[in-house]
């Protein structure tokens, strides 16, 4: 169950409620006793990325970005 703070709780130990979500814990802060926002810990990225890594896995076919045949295109556009 999240912490709820009014506002001028929440201003009075903004570091302390800070510290608290980076830890996990949600707190929520309200103002005359409704519910306005969460403090939750910001989701960090799980590993960097490295370019190159596909390099050599990947391949792209030289028609690529060809029109597609015009039977497709007649049976695209039959399609509802």
């Amino acid at each position: 169950m999240p912490r709820i703070l009014n506002i001028y709780e929440a201003k009075t130990h903004l570091s302390e409620l800070v510290e608290r979500a980076s830890r996990g814990e949600e707190v929520v802060i309200a103002k005359a006793g409704r519910p306005k926002a969460r403090l939750v810990p910001v989701a960090s990225p799980t590993r960097d990325r490295k370019p190159g890594l596909w390099k050599g896995r990947v391949r792209i076919a030289s028609d690529f970005d060809a029109p597609l045949p015009a039977d497709l295109l007649a049976r695209l556009a039959e399609s509802p």
